[in-house]
């Protein structure tokens, strides 16, 4: 049967990317004849593919061993390897592996994966989280775990019910893993699910290398980002494996630990809708005529496109993280023909942010600004200024992101060798994953505080940080902790469960004789069931809490002590950034622990009902459950045309699903004025809605290779793929946002009868293969995508929810009490004057500091966003370059890699926000540059992955993540067959993210990031 598989393993395997091979040297990937049917059969050593290297750690000084034979070790014999199994496959697949058990090449997956050509990452707090495939992101990937489709969980930035079908790679270690493949073409074997790729984790089985074999490893970690603190935290890791009873039973058992200590420094700012030069709204520029328009420096003209700020802020951000991961596997084989695969994995990822911020907020009254060029018009600055009776805010706000993520999969493997060439596999699976809130106040809390009496307050957009100012009004100490004021909070209790139940039934048929090798069927069933919820429990006294007066406020100031307070400051947290070092730049503010002051308030004004409970009942909660049966065929044969050896694979897949969805929404019943331009709606109750949907895929797929010659390969692959919509598009029940401003409210509404996007797929490739440890491919690939999921926009009143005030379509519509008020007190009374003037004529008009709407007051507009199957058709077409050569016998290598990608649907900056536009998002070219060593035990490395900068979201308004370049390095030594010291650095250039919107001066975000080294050592055995 050994025979068997490598023919099999090497006709269906594509050859393993050598990226991650730099400074590591790592075996080829083995797939046996299960993996090739979903992978999900135990690999084995007499399955693995028949390396023609020989490798030895033995070999003399000169290369020889005892009998003067060449040994090849370390990363020769992976790069050798690797060609081998590129030459003999078929498909579009590539692969990083472990070199030796317990050791894989990079500390986070998707920091492997991104030196895979085509492959990029998102980076979330300076370690990888998420992929993007050939421009595909990361919903539009499917990942399994051992070919069994992996439940994933992720409660996202905690605004609203987690929704995304994105696997979070930073809740795997990579201990645990033996290797990773990437399918970026479709194959009927193969579970559907990903248009970028399907995304494969390995996992070690005892059977793979008979016997006694383990490692321990570790080592401590400083990230110098940290802001004043150095701590150095553990990263450990063993694994243990063993086969006895004459190699019929096999046990291994791995665990690792890994903590880090990290800050995330932030400037941010928000901006409104992209506006039209001529647009006379509120928020908008003020126009000829206007007084205002002469503090307006190259106004943007009546065609141009631009967006104002409407608030900005430091954060300063301090973090832990911990991961913990274990597997056990079982394996028994007690016939040579009958092997059975046990396997528990188990991840828990804990993540602990502490963010403070200052931070200012625009009212765009008395504003001035400098503007450049259009026709998309970016600011250079943007200035207001406040009345002494307008008591502007400058805020100062601490919040806290506490979250864990438990992973857990379960699985039994029974695989049967038949008499005749036959295999038999039955794969059940059971897998979860739970995100919810580590901390009693919930995932995602702040507590505003405010020191009052702003007078002037500007953003400068000319620097790569945007530089905050302001100034006070005489008398007013922003540093004098006596004048901070509590204002508003919000606890968010987010929560999301993904569980999988998975039975695959498989047959696989070796022929070997003619034009048919073999011949693989089966049928796949997965229930995939999945919770989210969500609630949040907020209080907007942004005023102040306890009341906007001067008594009440200095009341609640008095009951934070000073000692609460730590002076903080600005510049040093964005050092080595543009504007960090400027005059104007805000130098310190005041950062305190929220829990401390939590505790404070809930105690005096109850912000939690006055015992500490925070979190409250779901007021969403929505279910989807999806029931999916997959049968396939699939053929593999083999030809040969003018003495010209060639292969194919082709095969079907076909899909049937059913979705149900059922949502709890709260009802809404009314709504309140808080501040000028700041409303909120009032729930009482909820109730359940229910809808189901259903489709049907047919996925046919095609590999073809031939050699012209000894050393060229050519390759073509034509499949179709599926992505399932995201859950939230999915989900039942209307929901509307609780805060909405004076033009009108937003919601939303699902659509469980959405079918997949489905894309139909065509790969290209040539390879020459002039060394046997070298060689240059290129390739293309273009992908047609349908089934674009837009939101189509309904403006609709909800009965019951009016507001004092509202304007739609530049039409405003006061209420008779909001009108009376204005009568009285004239057109420009502020929202305070106005408030009271109700509260003192209208019983009952004014409860807790803000205007409960009455029945008689104007309805509001709600802009319903409703998902839909559009018939917008998307290209995506690209170029993958690679080269992988040896420098003959000096020990120096290079791995080289460029991606292209572009697409046919592109968002046009200069339309503003009312025309809603389909674009792709996460297009971009990437790259990656690697030059390693490796000779008489020594390994090094250095890295470089670069990506181009990308659209990452459509719609009203784009959102562009800035190119983003990382350098990365280790080194390692063989002290001792068995023992290693290593050391690592993780972006050593100090690379910082950034983003923007329609211009680039639209800077909404920079992230200070610095370098992470880590230093430790390895026993194997």
């Amino acid at each position: 049967m050994g025979g068997f598989s490598t023919r099999l393993a090497t006709r269906l395997a594509l050859g393993v990317s050598t990226l991650a091979l730099a400074g590591y040297p790592m075996i080829a990937v083995a797939q046996d004849a299960a993996s090739t049917m979903g992978n999900t059969g135990p690999a084995t050593t007499q399955d693995a593919p028949t390396s023609t290297v020989t490798t030895q750690s033995t070999a003399t000084a000169d290369g020889t061993d005892a009998s003067g034979d060449i040994v090849v070790t370390g990363i020769r014999a992976s790069l050798r390897s690797s060609i081998n199994l590129k030459r003999n496959a078929q498909g579009i697949v590539d692969a990083i592996s472990a070199e030796d058990i317990g050791k894989f090449p990079d500390t986070n997956l998707a920091e492997s994966l991104q030196r895979i050509t085509g492959v990029s990452i998102d980076r979330s707090n300076g370690e990888g989280q998420f992929v993007t495939v050939r421009g595909f992101g990361p919903e539009y990937n499917l990942v399994t775990l051992n070919g069994r489709q992996l439940a994933t969980s992720t409660i996202g930035d905690g605004n609203g019910a987690p929704v995304s079908r994105s696997f979070d790679f930073a809740n795997l270690a990579s201990e645990g893993v033996a290797a990773l493949e990437v399918y970026k073409s479709g194959r009927a074997s193969v579970p559907s699910g990903g248009i970028g790729s399907t995304i494969n984790i390995r996992t070690p089985r005892p059977f793979d290398k008979p016997g006694l074999r383990g490692s321990l490893s570790a080592r401590g970690v400083i990230d110098t980002s940290q802001n004043g603190g150095k701590d150095v935290t553990p990263e450990v890791s063993g694994i243990f494996s063993d086969t006895f009873a004459d190699d019929r039973i096999g046990v291994l058992v791995l665990g690792s630990f890994q903590e880090r200590h990290f800050s995330a420094n932030q400037a941010n700012v928000g901006f409104r809708d992209g506006y039209l030069g001529a647009e006379n709204n509120w928020g908008s520029l003020a126009q000829a005529g206007d007084p205002r328009a002469a503090n307006i420096t190259n106004r943007p003209g009546a065609t141009d496109v631009y967006q104002v700020p409407q608030n900005a802020g430091y954060d300063v951000v301090n973090g832990k993280r911990q991961r913990i991961n274990g597997q056990a596997v079982l394996q028994f084989k007690p016939t040579d023909a009958l092997t059975a695969t046990f396997d528990y994995t188990y991840s828990r990822n804990t993540v602990d942010i502490r963010d403070n911020s200052v931070g200012i907020w625009y009212n765009h009254n008395d504003t001035s600004s400098s503007w450049t060029n259009g026709p998309v018009a970016g600011p250079n600055f943007y200035t207001e200024r406040f009345a002494a009776s307008e008591t502007k805010d400058l805020a100062y706000s601490a919040s806290q992101t506490s979250a864990r993520s438990e992973n857990k999969a379960i699985g039994g493997n029974l695989t049967w060798k038949a008499p005749g060439g036959v295999t038999v596999v039955l794969d059940v699976n059971h897998s979860t994953a739970e995100s919810k809130p580590n901390s009693p106040y919930g995932n995602s809390n702040s507590v505003g505080t405010a020191v009052f009496g702003v007078q002037n307050q500007t953003v400068n957009f000319q620097n790569q940080l945007p530089v905050i100012s302001y100034n006070m009004y005489s008398g007013i100490d922003p540093l004098n902790a006596a004048n901070i004021v509590p204002t508003g909070n919000a606890f968010r209790n987010s929560y999301f469960r993904d569980e999988i139940n998975q039975f695959q039934l498989k047959g696989h048929y070796d022929h070997s004789h003619g034009f048919l090798e073999s011949l693989d069927w089966g049928v796949q069933y997965t229930d995939n069931k999945v919770r989210s919820a969500y609630s949040v429990l907020q209080n907007d006294t942004w005023g102040g809490t306890g009341g906007d007066s001067a008594a009440q406020r200095a009341a609640a100031a008095a009951l934070l002590p000073d000692s609460l307070f730590t002076l903080t400051s600005i510049p040093d947290k964005f050092s080595g950034i543009s504007g960090a070092n400027s005059a104007d730049i805000v130098k310190s503010f005041y950062t305190f622990d929220l829990p401390s002051v939590v505790k404070l308030l809930d105690q005096a004004y109850k912000i939690c009902g006055g015992n500490g409970q925070c979190l409250i009942p779901y007021t969403t909660d929505s279910r989807v459950r999806e029931k999916t049966i997959s049968p396939y065929f699939q053929f593999n044969g083999k030809f040969n045309v003018l003495s010209m050896p060639g292969h194919i694979i082709g095969g079907l897949r076909y899909e049937t699903t059913d979705v149900s969805a059922t949502a709890l929404v709260p009802n809404p019943t009314g709504a309140r004025q808080n501040s000028q331009n700041e409303f909120n709606i009032l729930f009482n109750g909820t109730g359940f809605t229910s809808f189901k949907g259903s489709y049907q895929n047919w996925l046919p797929s095609v590999d073809f290779d031939i050699e012209p010659t000894d050393t060229i390969k050519l390759r073509a692959s034509y499949s179709h793929t599926i992505t399932r919509a995201d859950y939230g598009s999915l989900q039942g029940g209307r929901r509307l946002d609780t805060l909405f401003r004076v033009g009108g409210g937003t919601g939303s509404l699902g659509n469980p009868g959405l079918i997949p996007y489905k894309s139909k797929n065509i790969d290209l490739s040539a390879e020459w293969y002039y060394n046997k440890e070298s060689y240059i491919s290129v390739g293309y690939f273009h992908k047609n995508v349908a089934n674009y999921i837009g939101n189509t926009v309904v403006n609709q009143t909800i009965p019951g929810i009016t507001s004092p005030t509202t304007t739609f379509n530049g039409v405003t519509q006061n209420g008779p009490r909001y009108q009376a008020a204005l009568n009285a007190l004239g057109a420009n009374a502020t929202f305070a004057q106005i408030r009271d003037y109700i509260g003192a004529n209208y019983p009952g008009g004014v409860v807790n500091g803000t205007i409960v709407a009455q029945p008689n007051d104007p309805l509001v507009n709600f802009v319903i966003q409703t998902p839909f199957n559009s018939d917008q058709t998307a290209n995506v077409d690209g170029f993958e370059f690679a080269i992988q050569h040896r420098f003959w016998n000096t020990g120096f290598g290079t791995i080289l890699n460029y991606t292209i990608v572009r697409g046919n649907q592109n968002y046009n900056n200069r339309l503003p926000a009312s025309v809603s536009q389909f674009a792709i998002t996460g297009l971009s070219d990437s790259a990656n540059a690697v030059l390693f060593y490796d000779k008489n035990g020594l390994q090094a490395r250095a890295a470089y992955n670069w990506r181009k900068g990308y659209l990452s979201g459509a719609g009203v308004n784009p959102t562009y993540i800035n190119t983003y370049g990382q350098l990365d390095v280790s080194a390692s030594y063989a002290i001792t067959k068995s023992i290693s010291v290593f050391v690592e650095g993780i972006n050593v250039n100090s690379e910082d993210r950034s983003g923007h919107l329609r211009s680039d001066r639209n800077i909404t975000f920079v992230t200070r990031q610095d370098p992470r080294y880590s230093a430790g050592a390895r026993i194997a055995f």
